[in-house]
């Protein structure tokens, strides 16, 4: 749940829970696709305006920087019109953001790319904000972290299926795709015009879905009351702040985040060098939906052995695996180099909720509520570290780029531990889905 949000109450009667629980999954699925279409966009945009991998990776400044700015007025507006409209108008302006690729087409200007983008995060920041507290909602308080993680799932199962698509639509042109040797002036814009009509087809095709999940969600509007949380200020919650276990877990989301979408990000660059699987760019952006998937099989995994092992413990091995396959990456060649890169989606598939849980675990409604909200904001991670680790590859190489994220999730691993050192405090654990 994000600061002033509609606290979570008792949870929804079970039947009425079971008709809803697809609603949130197909959220879950929904911007958990959306937001990995990115990392197809990110090598067609740097291809199209030749970008350093330090400028490409401004999609994902853009993409996330709407965490930072827009979490807590969506809070806002969520407690003002409830769930399942708040819902609806995130789809509507997420599909506001996917239309807006036409006229950045039009323009042939990085820079619009970018507007439109930040609109379309707009709209999956809002929808996040509803699938917060209904995760709660639906279900027994005591199995919040196998609950959530199953949800993680499909939003795994969308960060498989759309990036396939994606690649398809939007990389395949890229193999054969070039202009004059070296375009200039009206030549140039009028290649970068007519190149850009693969992400304006994808995109345009996304609007017309998401138009549909938003007439879909509004019709039922009112089968979850607007229960009003108390009226404060917003800012009120940063006071959770003075928690030491949550400002480490919020530190967690942040670096986890930007690792996840640093790796997801220079994927397909890093598949396509000779040293590693030496594919071409529409290839190896056809290999991507091999990372997502393996945190989709990992989360529907996790969700059963969270019922029974320690999510610390598990947390940290989690991390310790991901740093061993990124080293693993980083110093080897071929196939094994691909696919040690590929398998730390594996690894990712816990890390956000149990984080995210842990960090909230011991605190009462309130400050659960609070505590949520501050860290759904750190989610900006993925808007500073890949950025980081791009201008790491430009200066250095890809290969050592991957020493960024590695150190990511070195303190996500010293988190686990934290958590794992004592029996967990008691409480309702505080939900939140991670963003792709």
């Amino acid at each position: 749940m994000i600061v002033g949000a509609s606290a979570p109450g008792k949870p929804a009667a079970t039947q009425e829970a079971r008709r809803l629980q697809g609603f949130v999954f197909a959220l879950f699925f929904i911007f958990g696709g959306v937001t990995s279409l990115n990392d197809v966009v990110i090598p067609k945009l740097k291809a199209l305006f030749t970008l350093t991998y330090g400028e490409a990776l401004l999609v994902q400044t853009a993409f996330f920087g709407a965490y930072l700015i827009v979490s807590i007025p969506a809070a806002l507006l969520v407690d003002r019109v409830g769930y399942l409209r708040g819902a609806a108008l995130g789809l509507l302006t997420m599909m506001a953001g996917c239309l807006l690729f036409i006229p950045a087409a039009q323009s042939a200007a990085f820079p619009f790319f970018l507007l439109a983008l930040f609109v379309l995060a707009s709209g999956v920041t809002l929808v996040q904000v509803v699938a917060n507290p209904l995760i709660s909602m639906l279900g027994r308080p005591e199995t919040v972290h196998a609950r959530l993680t199953f949800a993680q799932g499909f939003n795994s199962l969308g960060t498989t299926v759309l990036p396939f698509a994606g690649a398809l639509l939007i990389l395949g042109s890229l193999a054969h795709g070039a202009a004059a040797p070296h375009p200039t002036g009206e030549a140039l814009a009028a290649f970068r015009r007519t190149e850009s009509g693969a992400v304006v087809r994808a995109y345009t095709e996304l609007a017309a879905v998401l138009a549909l999940a938003a007439f879909a969600v509004w019709v039922q509007r009112r089968k979850l009351p607007v229960v009003r949380a108390e009226r404060r200020n917003p800012l009120h919650a940063f006071a959770i702040l003075g928690r030491p276990r949550v400002v480490f877990g919020a530190v967690c989301i942040f670096l986890y985040v930007g690792a996840e979408v640093a790796v997801g990000s220079l994927l397909v660059g890093y598949l396509s060098q000779p040293g590693a699987l030496a594919l071409s760019v529409a290839q190896a952006g056809r290999m991507a939906p091999f990372y997502w998937g393996g945190a989709m099989v990992g989360r529907f995994l996790g969700a059963g052995v969270l019922r029974r092992a320690s999510p610390g413990l598990m947390l940290a091995g989690a991390a310790f695996g991901a740093i061993g396959l990124l080293l693993l990456s980083g110093t080897s060649h071929g196939f094994l180099c691909g696919v040690a890169l590929l398998a730390v989606g594996f690894c990712n598939s816990i890390m956000f909720p149990t984080v995210f849980s842990l960090a909230c675990e011991g605190l009462d409604v309130q400050a659960a509520a609070d505590a949520s909200g501050v860290i759904c904001v750190a989610i900006f991670g993925g808007a500073v570290i890949p950025p980081l680790a791009g201008l790491v590859a430009d200066q250095v190489g890809l290969r050592a780029a991957l020493f960024v994220p590695a150190a990511c999730y070195a303190i996500v691993l010293a988190f686990g531990l934290y958590t794992a050192l004592g029996p967990p405090p008691g409480g309702r654990p505080c939900p939140g889905p991670d963003p792709v």
